[in-house]
């Protein structure tokens, strides 16, 4: 069985590299790049099972990215990463994210998470794919 090719794309290098680190130990294939728009080129260049996108990113947006991933491969598995809090409700944009119709069918992920954490919300948006 070939390896599950995952494409990481959030700015911040170490969570960036953590991710690498964590998924490679998992047996998980993956390219890791720090905007967008390297992301975007790579999956023009080459076939990804999974995205892992971070919501909050300079130059493009993870919803942005989103939507252009889906734009190009429209049933790619996503994960949506973010530790940006809401100030008042203690929510969170993972909260508001499939209120949003053309970013349903999202697996959503809080950070800080931890290494097993990444790989069941992995095995989830494989095989599901839904915001809980």
């Amino acid at each position: 069985m070939a390896m599950t090719r995952v494409l990481v794309i959030d700015d911040q290098q170490y969570v960036r590299a953590a991710m690498v680190v964590a998924l490679r130990a998992n047996g998980f294939d993956v390219v890791a790049f720090e905007s967008g728009r390297l992301g975007l080129n790579a999956l023009d260049h080459s076939a990804f099972d999974l995205a892992i996108v971070d919501i909050y990113m300079p130059d493009m947006d993870g919803v942005k990215l989103i939507k252009a991933l889906r734009e190009r491969s429209p049933n790619l598995p996503i994960i949506a990463i973010s530790g940006v809090m809401f100030r008042t409700s203690g929510r969170n944009v993972l909260n508001v994210l499939p209120n949003a119709h053309e970013l349903s069918g999202i697996t959503c992920l809080q950070k800080p998470f931890r290494p097993k954490e990444l790989v069941q919300a992995i095995q989830n948006a494989i095989g599901v794919g839904a915001c809980a």
